[in-house]
């Protein structure tokens, strides 16, 4: 898979986007400390983080016992340009359609 596909694949889930928020809100934090703050067990964070971690989402550091995660813009950005590339496409296209829609 590509990058732009891993992220979109990692994106595609809400607990995901909802631990990737939190990530980007706390700074580096341990899955222990993202549990305390959503529905779902420690082990379902860590397997969470280590989908967003292999989308290059979120790097980890090792702190003592635990690591800590820290968002990465860099699979993000390129996603985002893939996106706004394929907007402008299809702008232009509807575009055309219009031009020849209206005569």
């Amino acid at each position: 898979m590509s990058q732009v596909d891993d992220v979109l694949a990692a994106l595609a889930d809400p607990m995901r986007r909802r631990v990737l928020d939190l990530v980007a809100a706390k700074g580096p934090v341990s899955a222990s400390a993202l549990a305390t703050e959503l529905p779902v067990s420690r082990q379902a964070i860590v397997k969470h983080l280590a989908v967003l971690e292999k989308a290059e989402l979120v790097a980890s550091e090792r702190a003592g016992r635990e690591n800590n995660f820290s968002v990465r813009s860099g699979a993000l950005d390129a996603t985002a340009t893939w996106m706004a590339s394929l907007a402008s496409q299809w702008d232009r296209r509807l575009a055309a359609i219009k031009k020849i829609a209206e005569g």
